[in-house]
């Protein structure tokens, strides 16, 4: 992973020593909340529902063990003993005290690690697939192009106050499992006719009161280009971006005004006029950039490593995990686990300081000392032996982190909600727990089939709902707190949207209506069907009916 150089630890230890002069000043009465609102949010720090919300970044999902047990440290000296991870590769505390956050911040630092640009209307975390660099199917490694991005990024004085947040993310795999279609730039790696790697451009997604699929802008951007081309983007969309409606503000909303062809050329030919040279990736800065993700020096397949294939084949509980939280990996011999952070009883995504603890263990005992966070809110170790498999399952198994529900209905993806965020307009978490105690049964769950399952608060779709296979979503109803329900969502390749079934639900009807639609699946499908698929097939209205029934039902429902 990348590691800091000189110039890194002196732009941090910079920020960390102003952002504490900024905080004293708030304090004493300095500054006033107008003028500390944009430097607190650019230094990933937001005033919730109860307490002051913290935002760390973990730059591409990536993190070693010794970040793991810094961030173990804090949420134990600074906050309650635990963090949550989001679908964007970081982790939030939720209870620190405001004159601890500069400090918190410095030990951060320490261990090469920062909050900054987690908040705030500039480029936001790079995100890239939780499985880059050891993914069967990728074409290329994504990771140093998201550094080389999240370096120009980052401080860029021009797109430090765009006119709403903006979100890049990479893909380089066959399968996507980055949401590539609903970022404000989605870049995906390609090869051209003549085998040359390039990036065909996507523009214009995102999720939140307006949901919209990302377009193509470019089919084939050579990828020396990558920051000359989304520096042309970015300033398009800084020039004629709305300032004037928070709700209209994004990149997505220009580009559906616009037009994606007018998009298009606008930024064509801001492209052909200021394009910098100086700003083309050279082979030698990538080539510096990449040595930080050489890969790591792994053994080759031995005898040793068939115990694994006996231990599948007796060990039924066993082989149920191996089939969903192991992925394949592309050296022979080893594997990338999902340690699941969806247990009931616990948010979605919740992880303690002794987890993190535990996680940093298993990074060092089990591959070479690194994570991934992915953004189904799991941990995941990249780099995990085969013959090691199966005591890493009865450890983690033994700490609640063996869930085998990856791509089941178990893997609820959810934000935290009215519990602790003062934009929700309704509770998540409790509407979570109850859905997983509902489908606690394994064997269930394994008969469903795979299913995305995703919960967000309020429009901003933090949980995002709006791709969920079913997605749930919290909405004011005259100060009384219902939930809205979408199907057929998806991400991936054939992203799409999910259609709203009908009026909003109370809290306690949730678990009956997602039983609800479940049978309907159940009832319809053909062998070997998804339920996104038999609900492309036969549409909304079988399940609405179900759902809703009666016309009294129908009735409480409004």
């Amino acid at each position: 992973m990348y590691r800091y150089d000189e110039h890194d630890k002196k732009i941090l230890a910079e920020r960390v020593a102003q952002f504490r002069d900024q905080t004293r000043r708030f304090l004493a009465g300095e500054l006033s909340e107008d003028e500390f609102r944009p430097l607190r949010l650019q230094n990933g720090l937001y005033i919730q529902r109860h307490a002051p919300m913290y935002r760390i970044a973990v730059p591409y999902g990536v993190l070693n063990s010794a970040q793991l047990r810094k961030l173990a440290e804090i949420t134990r000296r600074y906050d309650r003993g635990y963090g949550h991870f989001t679908t964007r590769h970081n982790l939030q505390i939720n209870w620190p005290k405001l004159e601890d956050v500069p400090d918190i911040l410095e030990e951060l630092a320490s261990v090469e690690m920062h909050s900054i640009q987690t908040s705030g209307n500039d480029v936001r975390n790079i995100t890239t697939d939780h499985l880059a660099g050891v993914a069967a199917d990728e074409i290329v490694d994504p990771r140093p192009y998201a550094e080389i991005i999240r370096q120009w990024a980052s401080f860029n004085p021009e797109f430090a106050y765009l006119p709403r947040k903006f979100k890049i993310a990479l893909n380089a795999a066959a399968e996507d499992r980055t949401a590539l279609a609903f970022h404000d730039i989605g870049l995906e790696f390609v090869r051209d006719a003549a085998g040359e790697l390039g990036l065909r451009v996507h523009v214009g997604g995102g999720m939140g009161r307006t949901p919209m699929l990302a377009e193509v802008i470019r089919e084939f951007l050579p990828w020396r280009e990558v920051l000359t081309y989304c520096e042309s983007i970015l300033r398009v969309y800084n020039r004629y971006g709305r300032r004037d409606n928070v709700w209209k503000a994004r990149i997505k909303i220009l580009v559906k005004t616009l037009g994606i062809e007018e998009f298009r050329r606008r930024v064509e030919e801001d492209w052909e006029a200021l394009r910098d040279p100086a700003s083309v990736v050279t082979d030698a800065e990538l080539a510096r950039v990449a040595a930080y993700f050489a890969p790591p020096a792994y053994e080759p397949p031995s005898d040793e490593d068939r115990g694994f294939a006996y231990a599948v084949a007796s060990d039924r509980a066993f082989a149920r995990w191996v089939g969903r939280n192991v992925h394949a990996h592309r050296r022979a011999g080893y594997a990338a686990v999902t340690l699941s952070l969806k247990r009931t009883g616990v948010p979605p995504g919740d992880i303690t300081a002794d987890e993190l603890d535990l996680a940093a263990q298993f990074a060092d005992r089990y591959g070479f000392g690194e994570v991934r966070i992915s953004h189904e809110q799991n941990v995941v170790l990249p780099d995990v032996r085969e013959r090691d498999l199966h005591e890493l399952w009865q450890r983690a198994r033994a700490a609640r982190l063996a869930t085998p529900t990856v791509g089941l209905i178990g893997n609820v993806i959810s934000c935290p909600g009215g519990d602790l965020c003062s934009l929700a307009n309704a509770k998540t978490l409790p509407i979570a727990e109850a859905i997983l105690a509902r489908f606690e049964d394994l064997d269930y769950q394994h008969d469903i089939g795979e299913l995305d399952l995703n919960m967000s608060g309020c429009m901003n779709s933090c949980g995002h709902h709006h791709v969920g296979h079913i997605g749930i979503l919290g909405v004011d109803k005259s100060g009384s707190e219902w939930y809205q329900v979408t199907i057929g969502g998806r991400q991936g390749r054939d992203a799409a949207l999910g259609h709203v079934i009908g009026p909003s639900f109370a809290a306690d009807q949730m678990p009956d209506v997602v039983q609800k639609l479940l049978e309907t699946y159940l009832a319809q499908r053909h062998e070997g069907e998804r339920f996104v698929d038999t609900v492309d097939r036969i549409g909304i209205a079988p399940f609405k009916e179900r759902v809703y029934g009666a016309p009294k039902e129908l009735a409480r429902a409004a």
